[in-house]
């Protein structure tokens, strides 16, 4: 009867051993994933300020129509891009795709940051400088959001890759990496675009 005891003992630690686990994985996978809803949160306000920046534009820079036509279309790209990332952030494919998006989405901006600064009239209007300001607040709140979401990967992956958790992850549903977001342009990550008028 004692070795039955024993037995059961064992089995239990490992039971209780396998579901804390699969706990903290989920935990954990929870974590980054509520770190890319900031990401999308900042990244939507961001699109939505782009339009009205080019509106408030197009008054004094009527013959800079290919700029502010290239700034919208890198908006579009990056927003639609940024709905399938957010589906699944374990997408290596969507990831890389909104990562190049928005790579593009800020060179766009900084073309129209040098156009802009032949424009002393535009750089003075008061509508331009209220969304300069909230563009560069914005994009603050994107790259303290991203450097969120790519700690909580880190920890995510790490924790899976780590023994004996990679010995059950698979098994139970915790297979696949999560990707960091990355940008194709590693100076971009080190100074968000900058609109300044």
């Amino acid at each position: 009867m004692t070795t039955g005891w024993i037995i059961l003992i064992v089995v239990a630690v490992i039971v209780i051993y396998i579901i804390s686990v699969y706990n903290k994985l989920v935990r954990l996978k929870n974590q980054f994933e509520n770190a890319f809803a900031q990401i999308e949160v900042q990244l939507k306000r961001r699109y939505d300020l782009i339009p009205n920046l080019v509106e408030t534009a197009k008054a004094y820079m009527s013959h800079e129509r290919d700029t502010l036509e290239a700034v919208i279309a890198a908006r579009n790209q990056a927003a639609a891009a940024l709905p399938q990332a957010a589906q699944d952030p374990t997408n290596a494919q969507a990831m890389q795709q909104l990562g190049g998006a928005e790579t593009a989405l800020g060179s766009a901006l900084g073309r129209l940051n040098v156009v802009m600064e032949a424009y002393p009239d535009l750089k003075a209007n008061q509508n331009m400088m209220q969304l300069s300001e909230e563009l560069t607040s914005t994009e603050n709140r994107v790259a303290f959001a991203r450097q969120a979401y790519n700690d909580a990967v880190m920890a995510y992956n790490t924790y899976r890759q780590s023994f004996p958790p990679i010995a059950i992850a698979g098994m139970v549903g915790h297979g696949s990496q999560a990707n960091l977001l990355e940008f194709a342009d590693s100076a971009a990550i080190q100074a968000a675009p900058k609109v300044q008028f």
